[in-house]
């Protein structure tokens, strides 16, 4: 069997980007008298994409698993916003940007560029290819990324604020956070236009990664019964008649029904793929075939098939030929063990995830909702090293406890930032302190506390029959409470005690924002802290790397010592794929295996 382990001292390169600098994909074949191939293989010189050359689409699929149903064209929903949606998304968009397998930041120029013509203030000028078009012919413009502004900038009542109270027109996982930075939105000659300018009010550190894709204004425009030019002035004069229609499309127009492929009409693509019609069967997989359309480097293989598979059916799968490459959430220590006996015929690939394991408390209701002393308890009793010592070292065995949220073990900075914010309390069980807690607190025994997580989930099965056989000694009654709609219901309505699941991280500054500030989309606990709130205000508004180094001791400080949640491990990363295929490469990003799946190719 093939096994190829990625580096364990991962660079995140985007973290330390410079404001001006810049990462194109590097070329992968050099050779000016290559010819037009079907099927190549190309070794990427860096984090980037490899560039396969003069390439056309082989006929054939590709078998892929993801863990969940298809939810609909829209990512950027609450409803629709996972990495499972994304696998399939991600296949369909184009964008100015991707993340590199390490986190750094690549440009697709096949799709258009972008450069900060002016440092203070902060201006960013975008210019789209020309042979961009949508999949219908349309070509993409600037009236797309107008739109794709006014999702995250208007409120219900039709003003652009930074008051993160209002409640946003659109229902856009980022709420209103580009008007907030972008007030008076994308500026160009007209809806047509190319070349379009953003403006900052104040800078955004994560500036490099705001803009990437966007959704058809032509076809928003048209469900709102007006021209796109309208649809335009409407957005730059806020005029709510208008602007109300065409954001009841964009919240609900594109949720799908499984196995309802979605109508081309509506869901035009600038990817290298597109829905398959008849494609789609509910509760077993999506095909996607390649866009004809698509003006780059089109796909290499001619049909793409996600099928949805659980983690503990995949590797059977896989040894089967039911499935071509598989990811597995959450891989326990059998995983390379079964992964191993299928022999020569799988190549099997491990690395270090940028997407790491946390335990969340409920600040909106329940026993720990206004009490230190009962979270304190709780985190005591956590078994975190045994959970590492028995789940992730025998997959990792350089695993670590993870005592940060914002930079991994394998990060150089790491050991400086925990040094500084947090000082070992939590390390190892302390019973006896969590019962002094557990009483200063004023709880009885037999207290429930549910622990809630997505199921199927053997992994997080374990970590709670860890949790339970520790913390049940101080007079809690841990409650295994997986749900397969966690993440549709019970986490969104506060439904649990404390909420176990992962953050899929890439190469961000300034993402967990969104997580740990007062009322913002992905905070779901409800945590409040005026501390955090104010260094994640600082910490964004800057390119400064040594503001971002302060800010984020004094956020990791604050996070532990008022305990929002207790971090666990970063995840091992687990690919398998059939050794025929080409150009399937590991990541340690969110985009996970598929982040370039256009690239996949079989030996012929």
């Amino acid at each position: 069997m093939k096994i190829r382990r990625l580096s364990a001292a991962v660079a995140v390169a985007a973290s330390g980007a410079l404001l001006f600098s810049a990462c194109t994909s590097p070329a992968g074949n050099d050779d000016p008298d290559a010819g037009e191939t079907t099927a190549t293989s190309a070794a990427a010189e860096g984090p980037c994409k490899a560039d396969l050359g003069d390439i056309t689409t082989a006929e054939g699929e590709i078998k892929a698993s993801v863990e969940d149903e298809f939810l609909g064209y829209n990512s950027n929903t609450p409803e629709t916003y996972s990495t499972y949606n994304s696998a399939v998304t991600d296949r369909l968009f184009s964008g100015f940007y991707y993340f590199g397998t390490d986190g750094t930041i690549c440009t697709d120029e096949a799709y258009g560029t972008y450069e900060a013509v002016s440092e203070d203030p902060l201006q960013v000028e975008y210019t789209l290819n020309d042979e961009a078009v949508w999949s219908d012919g349309t070509p993409v413009s600037y009236a797309d990324y107008l739109l794709d502004w006014a999702a995250q900038a208007i409120t219900e009542d039709g003003k652009v604020t930074d008051d993160a109270s209002e409640t946003p027109l659109f229902n856009h996982i980022s709420g209103l956070t580009l008007g907030d930075y972008v007030p008076e939105g994308p500026q160009a000659d007209a809806a047509d236009a190319k070349t379009f300018t953003y403006d900052y009010e104040r800078v955004y550190a994560d500036w490099k990664i705001l803009i990437g894709s966007a959704f058809p204004a032509h076809v928003v425009a048209e469900q709102a019964g007006v021209s796109t030019e309208e649809l335009v002035t409407a957005i730059q004069e806020l005029d709510m008649t208008v602007l109300e229609k065409a954001a009841k499309f964009w919240n609900e127009g594109w949720l799908s029904q499984p196995g309802e492929v979605p109508d081309p009409a509506i869901t035009p693509v600038t990817g290298q793929y597109n829905f398959k019609a008849d494609g789609w069967e509910a509760g077993q997989y999506i095909t996607l075939e390649a866009n004809p359309e698509y003006w780059g480097t089109p796909a290499a293989t001619n049909e793409l098939t996600l099928r949805f598979v659980a983690a503990d059916a995949q590797i059977q799968a896989l040894a089967n030929g039911d499935l071509d490459v598989i990811q597995p959430n959450g891989p326990t220590v059998d995983t390379v063990t079964q992964l191993e006996q299928l022999g020569d015929a799988v190549t099997v690939d491990t690395n270090q995830n940028l997407t790491w394991e946390h335990l969340d408390f409920n600040f909106g209701s329940g026993v720990f909702a206004d009490s230190l002393e009962a979270r304190e308890a709780f985190a005591l009793c956590v078994p975190r090293q045994k959970i590492v010592d028995d789940l992730i070292k025998p997959i990792a065995p350089d695993a670590v406890m993870m005592n940060a949220r914002e930079v991994f073990p394998f990060q150089e900075s790491y050991d400086d930032v925990v040094s500084e914010s947090y000082d070992g309390r939590y390390d190892e069980v302390d019973l006896e302190a969590a019962k002094e807690k557990f009483a200063a607190a004023g709880l009885k025994e037999g207290e429930k506390v549910r622990i809630g997580y997505a199921a199927p989930n053997p992994r997080r099965a374990a970590e709670v029959e860890a949790i339970k056989s520790s913390c049940d000694q101080v007079g809690f009654d841990i409650v295994d409470s997986a749900d397969p709609e966690f993440f549709d219901k019970a986490l969104p309505n506060g439904d649990y005690e404390v909420a176990l699941f992962a953050w899929a991280g890439s190469g961000q500054i300034a993402s967990g924002q969104n997580i740990y500030a007062t009322g913002f989309p992905q905070n779901y606990g409800k945590y409040s802290d005026e501390t955090v709130d104010e260094a994640w205000d600082t910490l964004a508004s800057t390119t400064d790397e040594a503001v971002h180094a302060e800010q984020t001791v004094i956020i990791e400080k604050q996070l532990w010592d008022t305990l929002f949640g207790i971090p666990l491990f970063a995840h091992p990363g687990v690919i398998a794929y059939s050794s025929s295929l080409s150009n399937v490469q590991n990541t340690a990003t969110q985009s996970g295996v598929f982040w370039n799946a256009e690239q996949w190719s079989r030996a012929s």
